[in-house]
C-alpha cells in the first residue's frame, strides 16, 4: 500500500480533532469563566530510505533520504488568557483579575474554578449552586495560610453579641483663655455586656490659667442627675504649646455596675486634646462599646473580604475568600462543570489571599467570561476545513494510482 494513504488517513483523524476542538471553543463562547484550547500538530516517525554520509577526499556528504509518515497531535493545550468581566449586579458573582483560582470543595476531592457566580445555600455555605461545591477560604481572625482553610459560612441575620465599652477617646480644644472656675460637659453614651446604653457625662474645670490645669470629674452614669455623685476625677496639664502633658497629668480608668450586667471599666482617652486660645469645642469622638445587633447584608472587595453589615451600626470582617496559582495552569486537569484538579504537570498549588503572590484580584458583582474568540475560532475553523479537504485529495488521489496500477495487468 502508498504510504501517502495512510499519511492522509492520519491528516483527517488529526484534523477532525482539530474540528472537534473549535466546536467545543465555540459552543462554550458564553460560558462562564471558560478557557479554550487549541490544537498543534507535529510530524509523525519519518522513514529513512537512505542515510547520511560524511565527506570523503574526493567527494563531498550526502543528506539522508527520509519519507514522513504523516501527521500527529503534539498537544492539546489550554489557553490561560482572562476573559472579560461581565458586570451582573449580584455581589456573590465574583471574577478574578489575574492568574489564580477559586478554591471549591465537595467534601471528598478538591477543586479549582474560575467562575465566580456563587450564592449562598440554606445553610449559609457559600457555593456554587449549580453543582454545592462549597467555596474555600478563612473564617474569622486566622492565619491566612493553606491548613487554616475553611468553607464560608454565613447565615442570614446572624447574630452580634453586645460588646461593653472599655474606652472613650476624647479630641478636639479647651479654651487656654478660660477664666478659672469655669465649667464645660461634655456626654457620651456607652454600653453595657447586655447591650443597653448609659450616659456618661465628663465634667472639666479650669483650675488653675497659669499652671495650664484643668481638672475633670465623671458623673455617675447610673445617677447622671446628681452632678456631685462622681465616680472618678483627675487632672489634666497642658504645655506650653497646648499639647497634654501625660506623664503630668492625673488620668484613670473608672467602673460601674448596672443591674444585671457585668462592670463597666473604662479608660478615657485625652491625647488628642489641646489647650490652645480657640473657642472650647472638645467633644467625645468616639468608644468602642455597642448594642446586639443582626446581619443585615454583606460587601466583598478586591481582596476577597467578606464584610458583614449588622443592624446596629457595626461592620466586621467575617471571612476571605482563597485564592490559589499554579507554576504550570495548561497542566491542570479539566473535569467538567468549570472545574479543573492538579496533575503531575501543574505543580503544586500556592494558596494565599487576593492581590498577593500574582493571584490577581476580585472583582465582585461580576463574571468573568469565556475567552473564545469567535473571529478565530471560524478562522481556524476554516483553515482545519481545507487541511481536511485537502488530505481527503491525498487518499483519493493515491487510489487512483493504485487503480492505474492494479489496471496495468489488463
Amino acid at each position: 500500500m502508498m504510504r501517502s494513504m495512510f499519511a492522509g488517513v492520519s491528516g483527517l483523524r488529526n484534523h477532525q480533532i482539530r474540528m472537534d476542538v473549535i466546536g467545543n471553543n465555540i459552543a462554550n463562547v458564553n460560558t462562564i469563566g471558560f478557557k479554550k484550547s487549541r490544537v498543534t500538530f507535529q510530524e509523525m516517525l519519518n522513514q529513512t530510505m537512505r542515510g547520511a554520509s560524511s565527506p570523503q577526499s574526493n567527494r563531498g556528504g550526502t543528506n539522508p533520504q527520509q519519507v514522513g509518515l504523516g501527521v500527529a497531535i503534539a498537544g492539546i493545550d489550554t489557553i490561560h488568557t482572562d476573559g472579560g468581566p461581565q458586570p451582573t449586579g449580584q455581589m456573590t458573582d465574583l471574577a478574578i483579575e489575574g492568574d489564580g483560582f477559586f478554591i471549591v470543595r465537595d467534601g471528598r476531592s478538591e477543586y479549582y474554578t474560575r467562575a465566580g457566580n456563587f450564592n449562598f445555600d440554606a445553610e449559609g455555605n457559600l457555593v456554587n449552586p449549580a453543582n454545592g461545591m462549597k467555596v474555600m477560604g478563612w473564617v474569622g481572625d486566622v492565619d491566612r495560610i493553606a491548613e487554616n482553610l475553611s468553607s464560608i459560612i454565613i447565615t442570614k441575620g446572624q447574630p452580634m453579641a453586645a460588646k461593653s465599652t472599655t474606652q472613650i477617646i476624647y479630641r478636639n480644644n479647651l479654651d487656654a483663655d478660660t477664666p478659672d472656675g469655669d465649667t464645660y460637659k461634655v456626654p457620651m453614651k456607652v454600653f453595657d455586656s447586655l447591650g443597653r446604653s448609659h450616659t456618661v457625662n465628663v465634667e472639666f474645670k479650669k483650675e488653675d490659667t497659669t499652671a495650664n490645669k484643668w481638672s475633670y470629674s465623671v458623673i455617675n452614669p447610673l445617677n447622671p442627675d446628681d452632678p456631685t455623685d462622681a465616680i472618678s476625677s483627675g487632672t489634666l496639664i497642658f504645655d506650653s504649646t497646648g499639647a497634654l502633658d501625660i506623664d503630668g497629668s492625673t488620668i484613670d480608668s473608672f467602673s460601674f455596675t448596672p443591674d444585671g450586667a457585668a462592670a463597666v471599666e473604662i479608660t478615657p482617652d485625652f491625647s488628642a486634646v489641646t489647650q490652645v486660645a480657640q473657642e472650647t469645642s472638645i467633644v467625645a469622638h468616639s468608644q468602642d462599646g455597642y448594642p446586639a445587633g443582626s446581619l443585615r447584608t454583606i460587601t466583598i472587595d478586591t481582596m476577597g473580604t467578606i464584610t458583614g453589615i449588622f443592624t446596629n451600626g457595626i461592620n466586621e470582617e467575617l471571612a476571605q475568600i482563597a485564592l490559589i496559582t499554579f507554576d504550570n495552569p495548561g497542566g491542570l486537569l479539566k473535569s467538567g462543570d468549570n472545574l479543573y484538579q492538579n496533575s503531575n504537570n501543574s505543580g503544586e498549588g500556592r494558596i494565599g489571599p487576593p492581590a498577593t503572590g500574582g493571584r490577581g484580584i476580585i472583582s465582585p458583582g461580576s463574571l468573568e467570561m469565556s475567552n473564545v474568540d469567535l473571529s478565530e475560532e471560524f478562522t481556524q475553523m476554516i483553515i482545519t476545513q481545507r487541511g481536511f479537504q485537502a488530505n481527503s485529495r491525498i487518499i483519493t488521489t493515491s487510489d487512483e494510482m493504485l487503480q492505474e496500477l492494479v489496471n496495468i495487468k489488463r
